[in-house]
C-alpha cells in the first residue's frame, strides 16, 4: 500500500504563533468586556455547542486570528437540518435566512466591538471564511 503524501500548507513560526495566541487572548478579553461570551475555540478541545464568539488562531503561514460567532444549537441545527434536505438558495426557508441573517449581522458587530477596542480587523475571504472576522493586531 502507498503511503499518500499531502503538501500541508507551512506553519507559521512559533514566535509568529505566540503573537497570535496572545493577540487572541486578547480578544477573548475584550469581548467579554463588552458583554459577550467569548472562548478560544482551538484550545478547548472542541466542545462546538456553546452559542457565542469562537475565536481561534490558525497557525499556517497565512493564518492569524479569526473570530466566529456560533448561534445557539437549537437555531443552528434547525437551519442545518433544512439545508441537509436542500433548499432553494434564492428564497430560504426562514429559519436557514434567520441563522445567515444573525451570523451576517454578528460579523458587523464583531467588526465593530473589535475596532473600538483598539484592533485592526477585516473581513476576510468569506468563501475560505464565511463570516469570521479576521483579527490582524493592535492599532498602532
Amino acid at each position: 500500500m502507498n503511503d499518500p503524501r499531502f503538501d500541508l500548507p507551512p506553519q507559521a513560526a512559533p514566535d509568529v504563533i505566540a503573537e497570535w495566541n496572545d493577540l487572541a487572548d486578547q480578544v477573548c478579553r475584550e469581548l467579554a468586556r463588552a458583554g459577550l461570551p467569548a472562548r478560544r475555540v482551538d484550545l478547548d478541545g472542541g466542545v462546538l455547542e456553546r452559542p457565542g464568539a469562537d475565536v481561534h488562531v490558525d497557525r499556517i503561514l497565512e493564518g492569524g486570528v479569526y473570530v466566529d460567532w456560533r448561534a445557539d444549537a437549537e437555531l443552528r441545527t434547525a437551519a442545518l437540518e433544512l439545508f441537509e434536505k436542500g433548499i432553494d438558495y434564492a428564497d430560504p426557508p426562514p429559519v436557514v435566512r434567520h441563522h445567515r441573517d444573525i451570523h451576517k449581522i454578528m460579523q458587523g458587530a464583531l467588526l465593530g466591538i473589535l475596532a473600538s477596542a483598539g484592533f485592526q480587523v477585516d473581513k476576510p475571504d468569506p468563501h475560505a471564511h464565511g463570516s469570521a472576522v479576521y483579527v490582524k493586531g493592535l492599532r498602532p
